[in-house]
């Protein structure tokens, strides 16, 4: 089995030895990750416009995505990023779970993961 590995060169990956998406088995698996900004939907769309770079890179995109996972620190802020993820997933939305947990640095509001299926 071949396996890519897809970095995005955020500062993270160097430190704990990680990469933002790994193509293996015909799918796509893609890192949590956060995203820049001041508040939960900043951040929420712009780890969202890093996961779409990933995808694309593997050939993929949120279409393809059978499973997603939500990290937020606060379970109340969920709710606005929701307009960002239904216009992301559109018709096509994946499986999905929401935690409520503690990130790696208090200033990130969410954290993504997603695994997607390669198209044939």
């Amino acid at each position: 089995m071949t396996i890519k590995r897809i970095s995005s060169g955020g500062e993270y990956e160097a430190k704990v030895g990680y990469c933002r998406a790994v193509v293996a088995g015909g799918f796509v698996h893609v890192a949590g990750t956060v995203g820049q900004g001041d508040d939960v939907v900043a951040q929420c769309c712009s780890a969202l416009e890093i996961i779409g770079k990933a995808l694309a890179e593997a050939g993929a995109g949120f279409a393809d995505a059978v499973r997603v996972t939500y990290y937020l620190p606060d379970r109340a802020e969920f709710a606005s990023c929701w307009p960002l993820l239904s216009a992301a997933f559109g018709d096509n939305p994946p499986v999905a779970t929401m935690l409520e947990c503690a990130l790696i640095d208090p200033k990130y509001r969410i954290e993504i993961e997603l695994t997607a299926l390669l198209p044939a």
